[in-house]
């Protein structure tokens, strides 16, 4: 095959890519000026703010009194840097509105704010976290301390990644907050969609394959085993047969819940405090509080000894 065959194959190819018929939706027009979502960097402060809520686990943050101070600092400002262009760019990648400076220069100030806002948090998210790790702990007989949790739990990084995001998401940034949980998800196996609502002591054993579904609430004290999915029976469309976003689709699982592995529970059902549903189940209707589901059983019972499966 000779040289101007290659180039005239190769000008083929390229001009295929760069024609604007060809890339419709997977192609996003940038403006100049606008940082681009990045993950690299994302990853770089995800792992800076659990150095923040976790001294002496992540990073090189000595805990000595004379200099942690000094190094929380150096983290916030690092954090602060970092984030404040990444939510810009989470701004401006989600803005349908025609491009100009002024609104640019709004953005760049509303990213400042959100930032801010963000770093104020940090104290509350070591504060759930907290009782998150002590969740695990409790939970489960294999842990030794705490200290395992923290350094080994698969669980504990997508519950971390999970609270950021939640906490973005809150604060009204797009984009990021779910590149931040889908790293968690590559990381550990866990999908915790970041518009979930999840109350305190959350647990989750083992961790692998579990979803959490964007419009679940969950309560306090739940513990869910690998394999659990909290998920949606069907998707509603509108007159053109495209999904309708926000509709709430997803379980209410309510405090004090165990939901064994493998368990799948479906659509917008409650499943009552103090609940307990077993292995490899599918689940699609309320459950009552106190009640439990057990494999092989079409009806929903209440416990009589008060005990679990």
């Amino acid at each position: 095959m000779d040289t101007n065959d290659v180039k005239k194959r190769f000008d083929y190819v390229v001009n295929s890519l760069s024609s604007p018929t060809s890339y419709g939706q997977v192609c996003h027009e940038h403006y100049d000026n606008e940082p681009l979502p990045s993950i690299d960097v994302l990853k770089e402060i995800v792992e800076k703010v659990r150095q923040l809520i976790f001294p002496g686990f992540y990073g090189f943050i000595p805990l000595n009194t004379n200099t942690l101070k000094y190094y929380t600092g150096l983290l916030v400002d690092q954090v602060y840097e970092s984030l404040v262009d990444q939510v810009l760019a989470g701004l401006c990648f989600s803005c349908n509105q025609k491009r100009s400076m002024s609104l640019l220069s709004e953005r760049q100030k509303k990213s400042k704010d959100i930032t801010i806002r963000f770093i104020e948090s940090i104290p509350y998210l070591r504060e759930m976290l907290s009782k998150d790790v002590e969740a695990a702990f409790l939970n489960d007989p294999a842990a030794s301390h705490r200290g395992e949790v923290v350094f080994s739990y698969p669980s504990i990084k997508a519950i971390c990644n999970y609270r950021i995001a939640n906490k973005l998401y809150q604060l009204g940034v797009p984009m990021i907050p779910r590149i931040i949980s889908e790293l968690a998800h590559s990381e550990t196996g866990i999908d915790i969609h970041p518009l979930a609502n999840i109350g305190e002591s959350f647990s989750i054993d083992h961790g692998t394959g579990v979803v959490v579904g964007s419009t679940c609430i969950i309560g306090d004290r739940v513990q869910l085993f690998q394999g659990v999915t909290l998920g949606a029976k069907s998707f509603p469309l509108d007159e053109n047969g495209n999904p309708i976003k926000g509709v709430p689709r997803h379980p209410i699982v309510e405090d004090d819940v165990v939901i064994y592995s493998n368990a799948t529970i479906l659509g917008r059902i409650t499943v009552g405090h103090h609940a307990t549903i077993g292995g490899n189940v599918w689940v699609t209707e309320d459950v009552m509080p106190y009640g439990r589901v057990i494999q092989g059983r079409s009806r929903i019972e209440k416990f009589n000894d008060g005990g679990g499966i």
